[in-house]
């Protein structure tokens, strides 16, 4: 298929007047007309005006537009009805644009060009650009290969998409999504099945780019073709052939009507430059999409869109009021707050290819070559037709978008809800695989890893299982010594039940003095303990127990192994559970003296590390790995638990600096148990200057109530802080009744940086009365804290 944009005539234009100039179009509906012939008397060319929105009625519009207004305190409001179409002559018809497609290589007529250059220097006319179609963004240059989907596969060569199918929600269930461009084959044999409806539009151009676009995402597994990335996830297609015509922001528009907070719209499509002319530019250039997709960004409507196939530096580009739009850097640069995707090569390391868009601006990047999914013939009717060569960033943003489908899968399995589009950004952009050459210097951003998103802090699904390094060790890298844990017993004789005496519960939890001493020519009895801080439960989990000689450095090639003893399952919520006794034949006891004893823990989702085979690997791997510990220690007391409640209210607050105003960022950071609810209740104006995107109905006169992660991190927002303020927050938590019965240290933090530096925190800890105390990093609430939480507060 020809890439290069369509020229078949005369282009319709799309026109923003001022306040000043909508008062007398509304007064004079010659007013455009004469505009037009006012600064280009000769052009010589009969047209008409119309609303550009034509999609939706405009009191619809401007209710989503004031909806959004109040949800999202940095949507600047727009008025839609400001907005005209010009189209200078009858279209000709979509067949014999795309036939002509190869005509010419700018989208846009130079003397076309010249009008709206001239157009936009007028007063009233806040700005202009044309409407004008052409083909989707792919690349077709690249040679077809044997049918694969490595995208799929682990990192770095994929996004480790099979990985996610083992979570609830991972295959996109729960999760709704809508492709945006010009035509499909709903019929394929892989895509039937997935009941792909068409929102609104004419099905009926390039079916075969639209065809492989879902086949990234849904292709069914059912033994047919491939599979896709979100297979479970609910699929909808829109055309940008609108009964008005072609156009790209009325589209949009009539996808907001049909969309809900956390679906996901894909803008499989490419744009015209207003200044040169040119063709292959992300579809946001055009200031009407723009402000569409800012819409529908503030509605909590996560967007992605292609970069697109020019090979242009984005942030070199100024627009026709001389601003850098796409330059992060620039004071001018604005985030619509979709996902911009750029193309990376298919194989490891990932090289940014030379027709990819790039800047900073980019946000992500995936395979834009050899891309195995469904096609169809230029009829849209070869229903069992694949390709091995989809390619460009047409074939890299449908990975994107399915990273993004299943992380709001993920969230709505396991949250209750649905994220917003920057969080949604934030977390399929981080962690990810970097570029060839860095993402600093390819400036494509970063291919999402699913793996590393679920087992990371925002989404936290996978268990996270570790053994102590010392008393209070909560499985973080560690700061001390690394021979104190307490959770590698051994005994002389077995126990009858090593749970009731060494595991949650027994008042043996923080005592690393369990063990006995070694009697040579004995049998002996090893158990292990194990925690587990993740998402899940850990089920089986092994841990592998080895003996070594005394020395100051216990390398590797020093230990002894004694065995491996598998537990059940560790649960989540950091229960301390005992291993199975773990037999240490005498035979295999070494002599009298002193003993090393190591332990790595392993579970499924959450393998042990890979022994080191240099030093500075070494160093890392004692320091870094929490499943990884060293016997001996110096005590240190446990932080106390508290006693829960059926829902918990407490009162803080969120302090500006006492100097200047200064840009602070809070966060939230939770383990407490999956059916755990935490909400955070702040004034709306502390809301707003945190630009915190809120959804319907969070919204309670003057102040906010904002769902929070209860077992994960989360970003609450970012902002200035006026000088002296202390707002006054609530954090509302409701923790099972059923947790308090399985003794687990649960905690939720909120933390307060500057500049990256956590400058303040606060820890509430939720757990049984009993063993409410006050202890080292607890801050006089202990027992006496009516609600029965610890409560840890720390800072400058």
């Amino acid at each position: 298929m020809d890439t290069r944009p369509v020229s078949t005539g005369p282009p319709s234009i799309a026109l923003k007047l001022s306040s000043a100039g909508q008062k007398q179009q509304k007064v004079d509906p010659k007013f455009i007309p004469g505009l037009i012939y006012k600064v280009e008397p000769e052009l010589g060319l009969n047209f008409s005006v119309s609303a550009l929105i034509t999609s939706q009625p405009s009191s619809v519009v401007a209710g989503k537009v004031a909806l959004g207004a109040k949800l999202d305190p940095k949507y600047q409001a727009t008025d839609f009805d400001t907005w005209y179409k010009v189209v200078f002559e009858p279209q000709v018809s979509i067949a014999a644009k795309e036939a002509n497609a190869a005509a010419d290589n700018h989208a846009v007529p130079g003397y076309v060009l010249k009008l709206i250059q001239k157009l936009h220097s007028v007063s009233v006319v806040e700005t202009v650009h044309a409407l004008q179609e052409g083909p989707p963004p792919v690349n077709p240059t690249d040679d077809p290969r044997s049918g694969n989907e490595g995208y799929l596969g682990p990192a770095p060569g994929g996004i480790d998409a099979r990985y996610a199918w083992g979570f609830s929600g991972g295959d996109g269930a729960g999760a709704n999504v809508v492709d945006m461009e010009q035509g499909w084959d709903l019929n394929h044999e892989d895509l039937t099945a997935a009941n792909i409806s068409l929102i609104s539009g004419t099905n009926s151009a390039y079916f075969s780019h639209g065809t492989s676009v879902l086949g990234e995402i849904l292709m069914v597994d059912n033994k047919i073709g491939g599979v896709g990335i979100a297979p479970s996830a609910k699929g909808r297609v829109i055309s940008q052939h609108q009964p008005g015509g072609y156009n790209t922001a009325a589209t949009i528009i009539d996808a907001i009507a049909h969309m809900s907070f956390g679906d996901v719209l894909i803008l499989e499509a490419q744009e015209t430059d207003p200044v040169g002319g040119l063709y292959f530019w992300p579809v946001e250039i055009a200031d009407a999409t723009y402000e569409a997709i800012r819409l529908a960004t503030a509605l909590g409507i996560t967007v992605v869109q292609a970069a697109c196939n020019g090979g242009y530096d984005l942030d070199a580009y100024v627009n026709l009021s001389g601003k850098s739009i796409f330059n992060r850097s620039s004071k001018d640069f604005r985030d619509s707050g979709a996902i911009m995707v750029g193309a990376g090569s298919s194989v490891a390391p990932h090289a940014k290819l030379s027709f990819s868009n790039y800047g900073s601006r980019v946000d992500a990047y995936a395979w834009g070559e050899n891309v195995d999914t469904t096609s169809t013939n230029d009829a849209g009717t070869d229903n069992t037709r694949y390709t091995t060569g989809f390619s460009g960033t047409s074939s890299a943003t449908p990975i994107v978008s399915g990273a993004a489908i299943v992380v709001q899968g993920l969230a709505n399995a396991s949250l209750g809800y649905k994220l917003s589009p920057l969080q949604v950004r934030q977390i399929v952009t981080t962690g990810g695989t970097d570029s060839k050459n860095t993402s600093a210097i390819d400036r494509i951003g970063l291919q999402p890893n699913l793996k590393a998103i679920i087992n990371g802090s925002y989404i936290n699904l996978a268990p996270d299982v570790y053994i102590r390094d010392q008393v209070g060790d909560i499985g973080n890298a560690t700061s001390g010594a690394v021979s104190a844990s307490p959770d590698i017993i051994v005994r002389q004789q077995a126990v009858a039940d090593p749970q009731t005496a060494f595991g949650q519960g027994s008042g043996t939890e923080n005592n690393s003095a369990l063990s006995q001493p070694v009697v040579a020519g004995r049998n002996q009895s090893i158990y292990i303990r194990l925690l587990n801080r993740g998402g899940s439960a850990a089920a089986p989990s092994t841990a592998t127990v080895y003996w070594s000689q005394p020395s100051t450095l216990v390398s590797p090639n020093l230990w002894n192994k004694i065995g491996s003893v598998s537990f059940p399952s560790v649960p989540t919520g950091r229960i301390l559970t005992v291993s199975p006794l773990l037999a240490w034949p005498a035979a295999s006891v070494p002599p009298t003296g002193h003993y090393c004893f190591i332990t790595i823990a392993s579970a499924n989702a959450d393998p042990a590390p890979n022994l080191p085979n240099n030093f500075p690997d070494w160093v890392k791997f004692v320091q870094s790995n929490n499943n990884v510990a060293w016997r001996n220690f110096n005590v240190i007391p446990s932080p106390p638990s508290g006693t829960g409640r059926p829902f918990h209210k407490f009162p803080f607050k969120i302090p500006g600096a006492f100097d200047a105003p200064r840009k602070f960022t809070i966060k939230g950071l939770g383990s407490l148990p999956r059916a755990s609810q935490v909400l955070l209740r702040a004034p709306l104006t502390l809301a707003r200057a945190l630009g915190i995107t809120l959804r319907d109905g969070e919204i309670d006169h003057d102040h906010v109530l904002v769902p929070l992660h209860p077992f994960g991190a989360v970003n609450i927002g970012e902002g200035v802080l006026a000088i002296g303020s202390a707002a006054d927050c609530e954090l509302h938590v409701r923790v099972p009744d059923e947790t308090y019965k399985k003794n687990g240290q649960f905690e939720f933090a909120v933390s307060q940086e500057w500049e990256g530096i956590e400058v303040g925190r606060l820890t509430y800890r939720f757990g049984p009365e009993a063993s409410l105390g006050k202890g080292d990093g607890d801050h006089g609430c202990g027992g006496h804290h009516k609600c029965g939480c610890g409560c840890h507060h720390g800072g400058y």
